[in-house]
């Protein structure tokens, strides 16, 4: 009995360890992503627009690797002017069969926002398509980054994907 014993324990640590070296690594394009972890501070201008009258956003986002450093999870709480506006929570990852990183938003006002993502030099492209007020537009979100605790964005929209309407500009820095 005590022999049986010790050949399933041996047997189960065996597979555990086979297990661990099978699991795959993340790959080195989820490393451009490393600077985004930490405590940001967020603030903006939005452009008035039939549907919002435009002001300022403030806010913070707290980014963090999920388990396994596949995907970066995106905690944030915007206010406009002094007030709660939304808060949510966002996934950032790369899919390796499409090629590019992915972004996925979902928030208190029951907005989910699906955006794909490429990076050149310094400079990050989100893209995605969205309804607003029965408008289906094509928006696009552009991040420089200014340094390792500093990048500025802005957020544009266009209805036929090559004229661009700025709708809000900011900076975000890292606490």
């Amino acid at each position: 009995m005590k022999r049986a014993s010790t050949i399933s324990i041996f047997l189960i640590l065996l597979f555990a360890i086979s297990l661990q070296a099978q699991m795959p690594k993340p790959g080195p394009e989820l490393k451009k992503l490393d600077f985004l972890t930490g405590t940001w501070t967020m603030n903006a201008d939005v452009k008035g627009s039939p549907d919002s009258p435009g002001g300022k956003l403030s806010g913070t986002d707290q980014i963090e690797w999920m388990d396994g450093g596949y995907f970066l999870v995106w905690h944030s709480k915007v206010m406009i002017g002094d007030k709660p506006y939304f808060s949510g929570t966002s996934y950032m990852g790369y899919d390796t069969n499409d090629k590019v990183y992915t972004y996925d938003n979902f928030n208190s006002v029951g907005e989910a926002e699906h955006s794909k993502g490429s990076v050149d030099g310094d400079t990050w492209t989100w893209s995605a398509d969205a309804k607003m007020g029965g408008t289906t537009y094509k928006g696009r979100y552009i991040m420089k980054i200014l340094s390792p605790t500093a990048y500025s964005f802005k957020y544009d929209m266009s209805q036929d994907g090559t004229t661009w309407t700025t709708i809000m500009e900011g900076k975000s820095t890292k606490n």
